[in-house]
């Protein structure tokens, strides 16, 4: 059995930052970066100057955990080629923001940036990446550490621990079937389902708190509202990139009819119809 569930951005920008539901976003943090997250406070995020179709578009969050590490999650609902340039952006825009003028910059705080994205970014075959900074020798191939003193000084093992560090959840690439607990919350990520079979940290919490029937009446209208948008902009994809993708073979099957290919070979390569072939040659004839 499973239960259905409010899409998680949904959650991130309506429920999840109130106190009270803190479990879910630790749980699912917890689980994405192997360790045991509490939640201090959630900070002034981007989300909530929120203009346009960009509500629907993008959320995201700005968390402090109790270690004092800054957590930034962001929610990309529609493709974006220059998205790792945002991530850079925002990551570099939080260190910045949360250095005060005249603090050493021994203080700057280790910012890590989550994005669950619903598109293909970049070109990989997983669904979860894992960014961070290591500088490795040009010649000897070593890697570069921290010293004992630096250690002791600054409290950190390795100056992996100093820089900015990037998960990517790739959703759509993920095959439905959870071999772990962080599986388990990508499965929940992109089918808004719980299984009653799952155990990850913080999924019973969301299948208590992110029931739709639970909502509000105008709140439910509202979530309507926002799974209808997505509906229409991934229809509206698919024809961009289907007309796109039409405009291809139709300029391949011109540039094959002026190099003397016979209709039969445009078919074979182009997928288009002899007549579609036929009409293009014809045109071509009369230019």
């Amino acid at each position: 059995m499973s239960k259905k569930l409010i899409r998680f951005d949904w959650a991130v920008k309506k429920l999840l930052r109130n106190k009270a539901n803190y479990a879910i976003l630790e749980g699912f943090l917890s689980e994405l970066l192997f360790d045991d997250i509490h939640i201090e406070q959630i900070l002034e995020s981007e989300s909530n100057q929120e203009t346009g179709d960009d509500k629907f578009n993008r959320v995201d969050i700005l968390i402090q955990n109790s270690k004092g590490e800054l957590i930034i999650v962001e929610i990309q609902n529609t493709y974006e080629i220059g998205y790792f340039h945002r991530m850079a952006y925002g990551t570099s825009k939080v260190l910045i923001e949360n250095l005060a003028l005249g603090q050493k910059y021994s203080e700057i705080k280790k910012v890590i940036s989550v994005n669950i994205v619903y598109f293909d970014l970049g070109q990989g075959e997983d669904y979860v990446y894992k960014g961070c900074t290591v500088f490795t020798g040009i010649h000897q191939k070593d890697v570069l550490t921290l010293s004992e003193k630096q250690k002791v000084t600054f409290l950190k093992e390795r100056t992996s621990d100093i820089f900015p560090e990037y998960y990517i959840i790739k959703v759509n690439n993920f095959d439905d079937v959870a071999k772990d607990t962080l599986d388990e919350w990508v499965y929940f990520l992109k089918n808004s389902e719980v299984k009653d079979s799952f155990k990850a940290k913080g999924l019973k919490e969301a299948g208590d708190a992110l029931n739709i029937l639970q909502l509000p009446a105008s709140e439910q209208h509202s979530y309507k509202r926002h799974m209808e948008y997505l509906s229409d902009k991934a229809s509206e994809m698919f024809s961009i990139v289907s007309e796109a993708e039409y405009n291809v073979k139709l300029e391949m099957a011109e540039r094959a009819i002026k190099n003397g290919f016979d209709n039969q070979t445009i078919v074979l390569f182009t997928a288009l119809p002899t007549k579609k072939i036929e009409e293009i040659r014809a045109n071509l004839e009369h230019k």
